[in-house]
């Protein structure tokens, strides 16, 4: 047996294993990493979130990142040199979260990467027979792997479209092993760059469970507030969308999108719902003057209807609570709309459940390096439409 191999079979027998996992996602403010201990799997699989943090890019990244973020004209060598680039630069973030913790790389089974989505492309968005679903995470594995001396299994997503998914949203495998509940029926809803939700009812039946994305959640927002001041990231605490109006008319045709017409699951991304999407919303409405605080608000709101229409739409269930995670649990102004619209639910975030809403998605993936390592014992249905039973992942050794 080659030593990896046996080290990797070593891994999987151990009854607790330290996997990292770590998301970058579509508002490229910086690394997620989150350290896990683990134990079990499917259904028994129990996580311990020992340490997070998110490292922030810097200027350098962001601009290199972005010159081929969603966009479907690039340049090629800028994608090739990226895929080493991301992998070695990630590789050295955990290097030094790892020497920040004084926990030694010797300690971590594996390293499970979810890497930079830079395109997102579903038959459903692109609409040409002649190809079917696809997406691009950049990233490479192996050059993280060698950067860090640690074994890592990354590049998820293309075994859910070889399977019949569109890639995503992949937080549902994770969401029903740690969070399905036998007493309680649960929206996860995860407001990132894009809003999704998984629907978990308390009987715990895999085939019963329901996952899609809903639309933009924070990305069109961070987009207009990083074009009117740059260097600012995100409309921190809703300063500017508070002081604004919704205009009816720019909201109207912001929701006019052949996309929320199709039926659930789905997928989308930047790729859709970008400054070019607003500005021909606009340019439709007649609203192309309307003060940056008014667009920052109606944006707000076009994200919140979106949210509450397909909560509303998917899961009609009685005594649900909807635990939510991602940035946009941080937007106040967001946050109370969801609160008005949907009283007959409650609403507070996985803190509730012992996972930091900030590193949820980072331990998601944790969880599915765990089922690529140790699982395979619980399964969805390859008939359920979006969420097929697969084991997901690549792997990397370090030498």
């Amino acid at each position: 047996m080659h030593q990896h191999i046996e080290k990797l079979y070593q891994s999987a027998a151990k009854p607790q294993r330290k996997i990292i996992g770590l998301m970058s996602g579509t508002s490229l403010d910086g690394l997620d990493i989150a350290l896990c201990a683990i134990s079990g799997d499917g259904l028994d699989t129990e996580v311990t979130l020992e340490r997070f943090t998110t490292v922030s890019y810097q200027n350098d990244y962001r601009q290199r990142v972005r010159s081929v973020f969603s966009k479907r004209d690039v340049d090629l060598q800028t994608v090739t040199l990226l895929n080493p680039w991301i992998g070695i630069e990630h590789g050295r973030m955990i290097n030094q979260c790892l020497a920040d913790w004084q926990v030694p790389a010797a300690q971590i089974d594996v390293i499970a990467s979810h890497g930079q989505t830079v395109f997102h492309c579903p038959l459903r968005q692109h609409n040409d027979p002649r190809w079917g679903n696809a997406t691009l995470q950049l990233g490479d594995g192996d050059h993280l792997a060698v950067t860090t001396g640690i074994t890592t299994i990354s590049d998820f997503r293309q075994k859910h479209i070889a399977a019949g998914g569109e890639g995503a949203p992949l937080a549902v495998y994770g969401d029903y092993l740690l969070f399905s509940s036998a007493t309680e029926n649960r929206i996860m809803l995860n407001i990132g760059g894009i809003a999704n939700l998984t629907w978990l009812p308390k009987s715990r039946d895999a085939n019963s469970v329901f996952s899609t994305d809903i639309g933009p959640g924070n990305t069109m927002m961070d987009a207009y507030i990083q074009q009117l001041m740059p260097g600012q990231l995100f409309d921190e605490g809703a300063k500017l969308a508070l002081q604004g109006q919704v205009s009816a008319k720019l909201l109207t045709a912001l929701k006019q999108d052949p996309f929320f017409a199709l039926g659930f699951p789905k997928t989308t991304g930047p790729e859709v719902f970008n400054l070019n999407y607003l500005a021909r919303a606009q340019q439709i409405s007649g609203t192309s003057a309307l003060a940056p605080a008014d667009v920052m608000a109606t944006l707000n709101q076009f994200s919140a209807q979106m949210i509450i229409g397909a909560i509303q739409q998917s899961c009609a269930a009685e005594n649900c609570v909807i635990y939510a995670s991602g940035g946009g649990i941080h937007n106040p102004m967001l946050m109370s709309q969801l609160r008005q619209a949907l009283p007959q639910y409650r609403i507070t975030t996985t803190a509730e459940l012992a996972i930091n809403p900030d590193a949820k998605e980072a331990v998601l993936f944790a969880i599915l390096a765990n089922e690529c390592l140790v699982g395979g014992k619980q399964r969805f249905s390859n008939a359920r439409e979006g969420i097929p039973g697969v084991t997901m992942g690549k792997i990397s050794f370090a030498d």
